[in-house]
């Protein structure tokens, strides 16, 4: 009987924990080591602290798996046909059956696939599940594709403008107003020389512009460019 893998349950599902989830296991620690009330009591706040982010998704985590052509072209090969094995797509783009494997496992991670095992076979496709912000990613990867020219480049090129939890922190900051480099830095505490690198990156990418030294947010005309956008806003 077909398994459906259960891979797709959470966007981060095969990630390490970010730096302030490592915090929070040493919080968790430290209340073992307390008497058993107060143990509890810690525990409790701990929990109730973790819990609900843990399950919200990582915009730059899956900028990083969508910044990679050949998985962009693994996608874009799926989008034309499905369901395809791991075998079928590496033979396509001469792939080692390996890298083949981890690429499609690390796009499912992230909610860009579902895939479904019978024996010793896994076929993979774009994922139909309208789940949050994965969905609308899907949605407008397959429009980028379907359209008929090559949209790797540009695909590309818009993903690696959240690929840093900072380019997406400033895109907040400059969607609530304009604000110049002096505003920034004492808004989010970023350096000065990080500002103009991130700020230069989501310029050249049609995220930020700037004018007489205010910079404000705008949105790419591409439809994968507008998802990212409406996602990087919050």
């Amino acid at each position: 009987m077909p398994v459906v893998s259960s891979s797709t349950a959470g966007w981060d599902a095969g990630w390490p924990w970010d730096a302030e989830s490592n915090s929070d296991s040493q919080a968790v620690v430290a209340a073992l080591q307390q008497s058993p009330l107060d143990s509890f009591s810690t525990l409790c706040k701990v929990w109730k602290m973790t819990s609900a982010p843990a399950l919200r998704p990582t915009l730059w985590r899956t900028c990083r798996v969508l910044a990679n052509r050949t998985r962009l072209q693994l996608f874009g090969l799926l989008v034309q046909q499905a369901p395809q094995t791991v075998s079928e797509l590496a033979l396509r783009l001469e792939l080692a059956l390996p890298v083949a494997s981890q690429y499609l496992r690390a796009l499912e991670a992230r909610g860009m696939l579902t895939s479904l095992r019978v024996g010793r076979r896994v076929d993979y496709r774009p994922s139909a599940v309208q789940a949050e912000s994965a969905h609308e990613l899907v949605v407008a990867l397959r429009s980028a594709f379907q359209r008929g020219a090559s949209p790797i480049e540009s695909l590309f090129r818009l993903s690696t403008a959240f690929t840093h939890p900072r380019r997406i922190e400033l895109f907040r900051a400059l969607q609530t107003k304009a604000c110049s480099l002096s505003e920034l830095r004492t808004a989010t505490g970023i350096s000065v020389q990080a500002l103009q690198r991130h700020l230069g990156k989501l310029e050249a990418r049609g995220f930020v512009a700037c004018r007489l030294g205010i910079y404000s947010a705008t949105t790419p005309a591409e439809g994968f460019g507008r998802a990212l956008a409406r996602l990087a806003a919050g």
